[in-house]
């Protein structure tokens, strides 16, 4: 079983104005439901989960009745969610929220694929990749290549290079099997889990197997308004649905 986990509970607080940016509208829909129906209508997912202030339930629910009903191949997108669930006091606190509700329908040897609502751009290719990657691994993390010379200070004045070909920025998606992913986030309760800064670390903290693969560039995550005017520059209309191959 592929349960997709949308964390959709940020505040945006970096963009400024009063919409958490997850549901800033661009081409009359909000963000969030760009990477919701390329997931919702993916057939590699099974189930999907969000994270959202209570605040917002009842809209995003809304939104997904009218996904379900504005074309058929957006069918099973009401079939597929299975709630919502509540953010915590950071991300990492929010995952642990949505992995405890999955673990009451899903078994242990699940694959939670955990995906950012403010990344608009996710592909039915990157879905797909991650998820024949995860097979025989306890996660996989898609990764971008560092472009620029890295150089490193503890003391910020003596400079140090670092081996670029040997780092790596990470993105979402990232897919952890949800019983040793799960107890590897509850091992770290209740104050390290608070200074987790990415997805993945738990899993390394705890010695899972987790192998890296090509990330994509183009799925971006809006954090800024120049992000958020980058994607209102591509134009898009609507993501591609359906469980195609296309990136």
């Amino acid at each position: 079983m592929n349960i997709a986990l949308i964390l959709s509970g940020g505040r945006g607080r970096r963009m400024g104005g009063d919409l958490p940016k997850q549901y800033v509208p661009v081409n009359g829909r909000p963000i969030l439901l760009y990477s919701l129906e390329t997931i919702a209508t993916d057939e590699k997912i099974d189930a999907v989960q969000i994270v959202a202030e209570t605040s917002w339930q009842g809209r995003v629910a809304e939104w997904l009745k009218d996904m379900a009903s504005s074309a058929a191949e957006n069918a099973d997108i009401r079939k597929k969610f299975r709630g919502f669930s509540l953010p915590g006091e950071n991300r990492q606190l929010s995952i642990l929220n949505g992995l405890r509700d999955i673990r009451g329908y899903a078994s242990e040897e699940a694959f939670v694929f955990i995906h950012d609502a403010a990344r608009p751009l996710l592909s039915h290719g990157q879905i797909r990749d991650c998820l024949a990657e995860a097979e025989g691994h306890d996660g996989v993390l898609p990764v971008l290549p560092m472009k620029d010379t890295v150089y490193y200070s503890e003391d910020g004045k003596e400079v140090s290079l670092l081996k670029r070909e040997r780092l790596f920025a990470g993105q979402a998606p990232e897919v952890f099997r949800l019983g040793p992913y799960l107890a590897a986030n509850e091992r770290l309760l209740p104050e390290r889990i608070l200074n987790v800064n990415g997805s993945t670390e738990p899993a390394v903290l705890a010695g899972l197997d987790v192998v890296m693969i090509p990330g994509d560039e183009r799925n971006f995550k809006i954090t800024t308004k120049e992000d958020l005017e980058r994607f209102r520059q591509m134009k898009i209309e609507r993501p591609m649905t359906g469980g195609g191959n296309s990136r």
